[in-house]
């Protein structure tokens, strides 16, 4: 059985999201892009909602633009080759390979998935994490922590939720600040 991760870049007050955008990241860091790469490429399917899918696309056609950096390169030929479900209600089409649209989220069609996987999924956004962490399908959570403090926005734990976590893995990168935290559900 393959496992769920919730991973996603968080201020250091908690929001996966600020309410005006802007998290003051380090994820352009190449340190910690190249980190990213090497955790995620084992993940076999991304489960995302409209919004998260509608930034993540770039990564379709990123390898046309000129010049890549070697670790730009890298997240682009991982992401094309896992498969992508999107949830949306009003998404009409798709435009990247190996991607399909679901209406709504089904906990049970996700714990399906996890059976039947050979390779890690992951669920992208707030939003669409908050469905699962309600239906308590997910295995992983994985913060990546900057060092702002942004006030109010998108919780990277939905409210109402009582989790007790194991913290498995940890480490900071001096570049950009940003601290990177593994938690597994006990």
């Amino acid at each position: 059985m393959a496992k769920l991760i919730y991973s996603m870049i968080t201020s250091l007050d908690g929001y996966a999201e600020a309410a005006e955008g802007g998290l003051g990241t380090g994820a352009e860091d190449p340190e910690v892009h190249t980190f990213v790469n090497d955790l995620f490429r084992p993940v076999g399917t991304y489960l995302y909602g409209r919004r998260m899918y509608e930034t993540m696309v770039y990564w379709e056609t990123a390898l046309d633009e000129p010049g890549p950096p070697p670790h730009i390169a890298q997240y682009a030929r991982d992401w094309q080759a896992a498969e992508k479900v999107v949830y949306s209600a009003t998404l009409d089409a798709v435009s990247s390979a190996k991607t399909r649209i679901e209406r709504s989220f089904d906990p049970d069609a996700v714990r399906r998935l996890k059976d039947e996987a050979d390779a890690d999924l992951t669920v992208d956004g707030p939003n669409l994490a908050a469905q699962a962490i309600a239906a308590g399908l997910v295995d992983e959570y994985h913060l990546f922590i900057t060092t702002s403090v942004v006030g109010g926005g998108k919780r990277f734990f939905p409210d109402g939720v009582r989790l007790d976590l194991e913290l498995v893995e940890e480490r900071a990168f001096a570049t950009s600040g940003l601290i990177y935290a593994r938690y597994r559900t006990r």
